[in-house]
């Protein structure tokens, strides 16, 4: 639907005075509160226009109205939507560099404190990042460490026990081998299964090598990645306060990882800015939340997604700015590591 830039002005105006108080706007608040060179007349006929399109609500029988989930649609994306100004966070970048979880675990919280409301902040599945190093330290005469580290900073480490004592030349073979064969190579593909099989290896190495292989199996079988959640208690708190329902829903799914990344699925393969409202979310114990979310990730390729939900009644402006800044922080930090 198209509104005059007039409609579009007092929409605005109901919005975010209804996000400051929670109480339906009227006509003379409008007229007393802003300035648009129209009689209180005007704005009320505006306000009944605006009503008939579905984008008001009149719930009393007072002259308040307050947004519908259509209107808070249009909001966003007609008039939020049209001010790009990311707002960075204050991560630690050493920190950060040093190991992909502290950082994500930081912007989590650091996101909930900057808009006061639930941040989700979704881990890389491990399946879509690459070797980094590897390391092959011989522990005793029979035991032996593998060390897997990935391009998102992720550590996993598999000990295993062999027969024969191991070769101490043989260990160094192996970590040498494999860091020139496997660094750079994306996990869960052929490379690194021809690395193990390659004509090259003397049945010595290829045995060995073989023991070793159930490590980078283990990595792989790590699918999906983590979530990083900071606020909960400010969301629960914050509905509450409005009076919403499903509450002991919404503690379920949030105590449940799984229906969260299925929500934060399609923000990931979508496009730069995620918004859903209301019951766009589709979840009925949902309706009176909104979702905003964003990719981060390297070399147009995303690996995550930063977002903040909360009642739908929500600031819109600076949730949008705040999850932006928090993507490109992280894809700042991630290219340097990549």
């Amino acid at each position: 639907m198209a509104l005059t830039p007039r409609q579009e002005l007092v929409l605005g105006a109901v919005v975010e005075e209804f996000i400051a108080s929670g109480s339906p706007v009227g006509s003379k608040l409008l007229f007393e509160s802003h300035t648009f060179g129209i009689a209180s007349s005007t704005i009320r006929n505006d306000l009944a226009a605006l009503e008939d399109l579905g984008l008001l609500d009149h719930p009393h029988t007072s002259a308040g109205r307050v947004p519908t989930d259509s209107g808070y649609r249009y909001y966003v994306d007609t008039i939020v939507q049209q001010h790009h100004d990311p707002s960075a966070l204050p991560l630690d970048p050493a920190a950060a560099r040093s190991e992909i979880d502290d950082a994500l675990e930081e912007t989590a919280e650091a996101l909930s404190r900057a808009t006061e409301l639930l941040a989700i902040v979704s881990a890389p599945s491990l399946a879509t990042t690459a070797i980094r190093h590897i390391e092959v330290l011989s522990l005793q005469p029979h035991v032996v460490m593998v060390v897997v580290i990935t391009t998102t900073g992720s550590v996993t480490k598999r000990v295993f026990r062999v027969e024969r004592p191991i070769d101490e030349g043989l260990a160094d073979f192996a970590r040498v081998y494999l860091n020139e064969r496997l660094t750079g190579k994306q996990i869960g593909t052929r490379a690194i299964d021809s690395a193990f099989m390659s004509n090259e290896l003397g049945p010595k190495e290829r045995a060995f090598l073989g023991a070793l292989r159930p490590a980078f199996e283990i990595v792989v079988s790590n699918e999906p990645g983590g979530l990083h959640l900071g606020g909960t208690a400010r969301l629960l708190e914050r509905l509450s306060q409005q009076g919403a329902s499903h509450l002991n829903d919404i503690v379920a799914l949030l105590e449940e990882r799984y229906n969260l990344l299925r929500l934060l699925a399609e923000a990931l393969h979508g496009p730069d800015l995620y918004l859903r409202i209301g019951r766009e979310l589709g979840d009925p114990s949902l309706q009176a939340c909104s979702l905003v979310a964003a990719t981060y990730g390297v070399a147009n390729r995303n690996l995550g997604t930063v977002s903040v939900m909360g009642p739908t009644r929500m600031d819109y402006h600076t949730a949008i700015s705040a999850v932006r800044g928090a993507a490109a922080t992280l894809s700042s930090l991630l290219e340097e590591t990549w």
